[in-house]
């Protein structure tokens, strides 16, 4: 059995250890509860975008916009992963890159070459390691994304799509249910299918008026609709991160307290039997004279 100092010291360095990731799960949940707001404020300007386009795509059917091509056949594909940062946040991360190598694999199966937009350290840690070709990454993007900042990066995949050079350009990033749960998600950005622009009122036709005219409007609208979408993922990504950051710390706060709990009857028995022990010298003593 370890001495009572090595024991007291272990005792002190848990609950060192508990100070920091109890101070972390407040932090977390304080940001959690920030990166909830936005990620749902922007929900509804996404869904208006892409009614938006709905409408105008059935309005002008003569006009197809190289984002709503679909290609026969699916050789080169763009990935656009969104990540956190930091760690510290359970398995979010690698949950979502395990089911991105699981799609690769079955990509790469068909002879398809993979092409990666890493939003987020982690995922551009992995990538660099796993030797994948990437094309474009963003780091360091802190607690408050912003837009332009994102714009760039998907920019890189969104005219190799439009320029032909890819066939398919998908999205992985992490869905918020709530704060125990976060799905990983591997969905389909390009080519914009027919569910994805359907409209929401079939049966009425609106005869738009178009300024400078229906190509450049429905253009510039298309990329605004699918920067949306990213954006939106790196939000839901970083409700995510602060949901699962704040759950693990609260585990982590939770186990140390019950190690610290077990370090300190380890204590008290050894601190006993020292007694005990001495004890029993003074008796020994005093009995031999």
């Amino acid at each position: 059995m370890p001495g009572s100092k090595e024991i007291r010291n272990k005792i002190k360095s848990v609950q060192n250890t508990r100070k920091i990731t109890k101070a972390m799960e407040m932090v977390a949940a304080s940001k959690m509860r920030r990166a909830q707001e936005r990620m749902r404020s922007g929900r509804p300007y996404v869904e208006k975008v892409r009614a938006i386009c709905a409408n105008l795509s059935h309005a002008t059917p003569e006009f197809v916009h190289p984002y709503m091509v679909k290609r026969n056949e699916a050789r080169r594909i763009g990935l656009i992963v969104v990540t956190s940062d930091k760690g510290l946040c359970g398995g979010l991360n690698t949950n979502l890159l395990r089911q991105i190598m699981t799609k690769v694999r079955e990509w790469e199966g068909t002879g398809a070459k993979i092409e990666v937009t890493a939003i987020g350290n982690k995922g551009f840690g992995f990538f660099s390691r796993a030797g994948t070709k990437i094309v474009s990454h963003k780091i360091g993007l802190g607690d408050t994304p912003h837009l332009d900042t994102l714009i760039g990066p998907v920019k890189v995949q969104l005219d190799a799509f439009a320029a032909g050079e890819l066939d398919a350009v998908y999205l992985a990033s992490n869905e918020f249910v709530n704060t125990m749960k976060q799905n990983p998600l591997v969905r389909e950005l390009l080519p914009l299918s027919d569910d994805r622009l359907e409209r929401t009122d079939p049966n009425h036709d609106w005869d738009y008026l178009y300024e400078p005219n229906a190509e450049i409007v429905l253009s510039d609208l298309l990329t605004r609709y699918l920067e949306s979408m990213v954006f939106q993922a790196v939000a839901e990504n970083m409700a995510c991160e602060q949901s699962a950051r704040m759950v693990a710390m609260k585990a982590a706060s939770d186990n140390a307290k019950q190690l610290i709990a077990s370090l300190q009857l380890t204590y008290n028995k050894a601190r006993q039997a020292g007694i005990t022990k001495e004890l029993s010298e003074i008796v020994g003593g005093a009995a031999a004279v």
